[in-house]
């Protein structure tokens, strides 16, 4: 009897003793297995009773049969009744088999970069804000974007949008150092801060290719003959050689050389440049103007960027009057009188004639005319005329805004469009970029001053002016930036 009962013990003993050593041998499967993990899957705790020791993931057989349940494996189908892992070492696992899928993540992202070439062509088909924002994205997509080769490459691209950029303005009684940039594409607008205009008014502007040219102007206690150019790319300024003579708000030209030779005759001599394949060389006409003592200038000059001098020209006809207006159109240079007189320099030959036109367009003669050439070959004209009241008893005529076009063949002035707007601004400006005209007008109204951008497409048989912006800008402006404001178009 007490032999049979020594037996039964010791075929218990081992019994118990093979589940044991049943359950660590599937442990170090499991260890083995995740070495690639980094990872040790290890049970933490003794598989003993009592004895002392951590008993956490410790259960037994006989636990789970007190409370009437079955432990399940964790980990494959091996038939286990020890459970090896706790909820901790679980959830340390899958933190740690996380974070090293996260790293591995990042250092792979990290050796995947492109050619300097591809992205270049990739960053210059952004738009100029999207292209501004790639700068900061670290310092060799910065010195990737400014340089001369990728700038160069953007512009004979086409793939740069028109900007309008808007000077001259006024807070505060002072004439104001932000210079406010309107994205044609987006319809929004931007303000770029510089201390090189501050106090500077009364200046005009001119664009030559992604550049403006800020000529003349005045201060507080001087009529400026200084040139600046300021780069929107580089938001940058430099300075090239003074106008002979001091002028604030002189009537400009843009005209580019395309032949390899070009004669420029003066009052005194003849210069005759030669334009080698590797220089863009343009020049730059200014003309008219108001002096240092106030007084109207008729006096004409042309600035050469081969040469970088300003050469003094013949001037404009005896009894033409004050000159308001001038754009380059076929490559002769025209300019609008007060008088409503026509007058056309030719660049190539380098003297005026006059340009009679019938009829000359009616207009409001406290409203200025503005030039504007579309595509280099058509010559616009906007000016503000009487409009009758339709025949109708009693109603009273009104002021509008036409568009002419002047007939070069004919040299007669044709009315195109009409203005859906009411004149309001006395200085309004427009200016013309390929196809398109772009007219800013601001006017106080209601004790506040507002502001809106119009486009017409002259190219579209429908033609008509469409608003792009209103009243976005100029409501902390004072009223005297209607005066003082200069308009350019520019692609970036």
């Amino acid at each position: 009897m007490l032999e049979c009962k020594m037996k039964s013990e010791q075929q218990q003993g081992e019994s118990s003793h093979q589940e044991l050593k049943t359950s660590n041998n599937y442990g170090s499967v499991m260890e083995d297995e995740d070495d690639t993990t980094g990872v040790s899957l290890r049970c933490l705790s003794l598989y003993t009773r009592g004895g002392g020791g951590c008993k956490v993931g410790a259960a037994t057989t006989d636990d789970f049969a007190q409370l009437g349940k079955v432990p399940k494996p964790v980990c494959g189908t091996h038939d286990t009744s020890i459970d090896c892992f706790s909820y901790g070492v679980e959830r340390f696992w899958k933190r740690n088999y996380t974070k090293k899928n996260h790293f591995e993540a990042q250092n792979n992202a990290m050796h995947v970069f492109l050619p300097d070439d591809i992205l270049e062509m990739c960053l210059m088909r952004l738009p100029l804000t999207s292209l501004m924002n790639t700068r900061l994205v670290c310092k060799k997509w910065r010195s990737l974007t400014t340089t001369p080769r990728f700038l160069q490459m953007r512009k004979d691209g086409f793939y740069p949008s028109p900007w309008l950029f808007l000077f001259g303005t006024v807070k505060n009684g002072y004439c104001s150092r932000e210079i406010y940039a309107f994205d044609v594409s987006f319809k929004k607008w931007h303000k770029i801060e510089t201390e090189v205009l501050n106090g500077r008014f009364l200046f005009s502007v001119a664009t030559v290719h992604d550049t403006v040219y800020i000529i003349g102007g005045c201060s507080s206690r001087k009529t400026h003959r200084g040139v600046l150019v300021f780069n929107p790319l580089m938001k940058s300024f430099h300075k090239v050689a003074s106008m002979r003579h001091a002028r604030s708000k002189p009537v400009l030209g843009v005209y580019e050389v395309n032949s390899d030779r070009l004669t420029i005759k003066s009052q005194t001599r003849t210069r005759t440049r030669t334009l080698t394949q590797t220089q863009t060389r343009f020049l730059i006409i200014a003309v008219g103007g108001v002096g240092s003592f106030d007084e109207p200038l008729d006096s004409c000059e042309i600035y050469d960027s081969s040469s970088n001098k300003w050469t003094e020209i013949q001037r404009v006809p005896v009894d033409f009057g004050v000159i308001c207006s001038a754009v380059v159109c076929n490559g002769v240079f025209y300019v609008y009188s007060e008088s409503d007189k026509l007058a056309a320099y030719d660049i190539k030959h380098g003297f005026w004639v006059r340009v009679p036109t019938n009829p000359v367009p009616p207009r409001v003669h406290e409203y200025s005319p503005k030039l504007v050439s579309c595509g280099g070959e058509r010559l616009f004209m906007v000016a503000v005329s009487w409009c009758e009241g339709d025949g109708e008893i009693g109603r009273r005529n009104k002021a509008v805004r036409k568009l002419w076009e002047l007939d070069l063949v004919c040299l007669s002035w044709n009315q195109v469009l009409m203005h859906p707007d009411a004149p309001m601004d006395w200085n309004a400006v427009f200016v013309g970029d390929k196809n398109l005209i772009f007219g800013v007008e601001m006017f106080k109204i209601f004790g506040q001053v507002l502001e809106f951008v119009t486009i017409c497409d002259v190219s579209d048989p429908n033609m008509d002016w469409v608003h792009v912006s209103k009243n976005e800008v100029a409501r902390d402006m004072d009223v005297s930036s209607c005066v003082m404001k200069s308009m350019a178009a520019v692609h970036l």
